[in-house]
């Protein structure tokens, strides 16, 4: 299904990234309205390019964290004020917690900006890796890195719909399941906006 190389691959991205988006996508997925109050942070979408079997990386958190305690997630965190921009802080993020050097991840662009329920403005910073990947994740923070394939993050069809009531305010978040793995939330939100505007044809929800 990817017959695509490296180079190939990042032009492919890229040319979906430079769309014009948030009205497109972000319209149709569940999130919290922007209020302007909203705290910035940044996550590395990382794109694991095996010729052939492409895959998305991404984190477990520890049990003993205060916030998102067992959650699988991607690489990132609050955009520090020394922080020169998102991308940035998602490189940054990205070395602390999973020990990959910013000069191994080619930055291909953004997805559009994801409101979470927490209040967390976030920026998807996706970004190319070419494997072997050499991680020293850091365990106060990552319980365990791992892969889950392209092909089944751009299939609309992986996707659930759910409903919750938190606070008294009714919303829907949606799951994607990978073997043992759970992922939900803003997480599986943004992996599949990345689904969305890598396969334009595909009809949301």
């Amino acid at each position: 299904m990817f017959p695509l190389g490296v180079e190939e691959a990042k032009q492919w991205v890229r040319s979906r990234l430079d769309g014009d988006w948030p009205t497109v996508v972000a319209g149709d997925l569940p999130q919290r309205a922007a209020t302007g109050e909203e705290r910035p942070a940044a996550v590395l979408v990382p794109l694991v390019w095996h010729q052939g079997a492409p895959a998305v990386l991404l984190t477990r958190r520890t049990a003993s964290l205060s916030q998102h305690a067992g959650q699988i997630s991607f690489p990132g965190g609050k955009i520090d004020p020394h922080d020169s921009s998102a991308v940035h802080a998602a490189l940054r993020e990205t070395r602390e917690e999973v020990g990959l050097a910013e000069e191994g991840i080619s930055v291909l662009g953004t997805l559009p900006d994801y409101v979470t329920i927490t209040r967390f403005r976030v920026t998807p910073v996706v970004g190319l890796l070419v494997p072997p990947l050499e991680l020293a994740p850091e365990p106060s923070e990552v319980a365990e890195v791992f892969e889950v394939p392209l092909e089944l993050v751009l299939d609309p069809r992986q996707y659930e719909r759910h409903s919750y009531v938190r606070d008294g305010v009714a919303g829907v978040y949606l799951s994607l399941t990978f073997g043992q793995y759970h992922i939900w939330g803003a997480t599986a939100a943004m992996l599949r906006q990345l689904s969305a505007i890598l396969n334009p044809a595909q009809t949301l929800f």
